[in-house]
């Protein structure tokens, strides 16, 4: 890779790329397989394929074989495990590569690696998941709105009216109808949120002020043992939806955080950036939508159990021994909404909520149909 331009080219890719020479050794890393690899390109340069990769990697045969019969190769699905060295970062991600020859000069064979990172593909092709479960959620919302909240109102006014002519030990009794009564009716309240809205989604939303705004609740009250850090791209241009609905969304996510840190080294971070790139295929759209608006908030606590990280946006599935499971659906089918999407990356001491949005000119309308 010794061309000006195609460094330019390349080091504006989101993708991860990498050249490997003849002798095995990196010759070439662009900007986003330095951050993968967390390692500077003067560092990677130095370093043989081996002590990038782990011991008897699939990817090394790869290479091998692809400098030695100028072939090229596409691998789905493959784990990159965990290098020999402190060079990566890459420990046990699963990537999609694909694996080609180059002549960057005559007679100079490389190869040339470009890895897609599941964490943003895989995750993406969950999304219309998410919002199927979400749409089953509305109906059944809306059916238990209609079919229990109106019974439960009159059981309700019978053990009211009850409880004037009866004992010491009937009134105990119709109080507790009463009490059962208004904790089902507040959880049909909460699944009546996944009805579908008709909210405003056309304004324009400066996402940092909502951030700011759930940061300064967060401080006051249920976060304030935690710190916050906020790092922003303050050049990102706002989006198209709903304020209240977004203050919705990561005020869910960041009281998330703030229970799932604690001690004097509880840290929640909220960060902005803008990622061109990332674009989701949507039924009923002739061209994918792009979601270059990216926002995360990340905390370093002991993070999501393993056993339920692939259902953490279904509904019902919750970690809190008193919690109905419905926050994160509801916030994944709100992102839907929006025409975005949401994933999370988690393991011990560091756990990610990254929201993907459109940039306000993206139709976002004509999503509605398939949120």
């Amino acid at each position: 890779m010794t061309s000006p331009n195609e460094k330019i080219l390349l080091d504006t890719l989101p993708q991860p790329v990498v050249s490997i020479g003849a002798n095995r050794h990196v010759t070439y890393a662009n900007f986003a397989a330095q951050e993968f690899f967390g390692s500077s390109l003067s560092l990677l340069r130095r370093q043989h394929i081996v002590n990038v990769l782990p011991f008897g990697s699939p990817v090394i045969s790869l290479i091998e074989r692809c400098l030695d019969n100028n072939l090229s190769f596409n691998e789905y699905g493959i784990d990159l495990g965990s290098p020999p060295t402190a060079m990566g970062n890459a420990s046990g991600r699963t990537v999609d590569l694909h694996v080609t020859p180059t002549e960057p000069e005559p007679g100079a064979r490389h190869a040339l690696i470009v890895i897609q990172p599941r964490s943003i593909a895989h995750h993406i092709d969950r999304q219309l998941t998410h919002r199927g479960a979400a749409r089953s959620v509305s109906a059944m919302s809306a059916m238990l709105a209609h079919e229990i909240k109106n019974p439960l109102s009159g059981i309700k006014g019978a053990a009211q009216l009850l409880e004037g002519d009866a004992g010491p030990e009937g009134v105990e009794l119709t109080r507790l109808i009463c009490s059962e009564t208004d904790r089902i009716t507040g959880l049909v309240d909460q699944f009546e949120q996944f009805t579908e809205n008709h909210a405003d989604l056309d304004s324009a939303v400066n996402v940092h002020a909502v951030l700011e705004n759930v940061r300064l609740l967060a401080t006051s009250g249920f976060g304030k043992h935690a710190h916050f850090v906020e790092n922003y791209d303050p050049s990102l241009p706002a989006v198209k939806g709903n304020k209240d609905l977004l203050t919705q969304v990561f005020l869910n996510l960041v009281k998330n955080a703030s229970e799932a840190v604690s001690g004097k080294k509880a840290e929640i971070k909220l960060t902005s950036s803008f990622r061109p790139g990332v674009r989701l295929s949507v039924p009923g759209r002739a061209r994918p939508v792009s979601l270059p608006l990216e926002f995360s908030v990340i905390d370093n606590g002991s993070g999501v159990p393993e056993d339920i990280k692939a259902h953490l946006f279904d509904p019902f599935v919750t970690t809190k021994s008193s919690g109905t499971g419905l926050g994160l659906a509801l916030v994944a089918k709100i992102i839907g909404d929006h025409g975005g999407t949401i994933e999370c990356t988690s393991e011990p001491g560091r756990t990610e909520f990254c929201v993907r949005l459109p940039m306000i000119d993206e139709a976002v309308g004509e999503l509605k149909g398939e949120a």
